[in-house]
């Protein structure tokens, strides 16, 4: 599995890709607001820098989302 850096409102995202095997669990995709089913390949996403909310100890991971591959890659034509 190979993380790659993307850029999402002007910050740099952590952007991983979950295999169809590896998604074990229904997940909310913020893009869309729809259920990402089991068993669907997808990405994950978080930010390199926390936000401010994780709190000194905490890391961008501790933010990170599940997104359906299509609605990552609409991420900048969305509000």
């Amino acid at each position: 599995m190979t993380d790659r850096v993307e850029t999402y409102h002007g910050e740099e995202y952590v952007v991983r890709r979950v295999t169809g095997s590896a998604a074990t669990k229904p997940y909310r995709c913020p893009g869309c607001a729809q259920t990402i089913r089991p068993a669907t390949p997808h990405v994950v996403a978080w930010p390199v820098v926390p936000h401010l909310l994780a709190g000194p100890e905490g890391s961008g991971i501790d933010e990170r989302r599940h997104w359906h591959t299509p609605c990552w890659k609409a991420r900048d034509r969305r509000r």
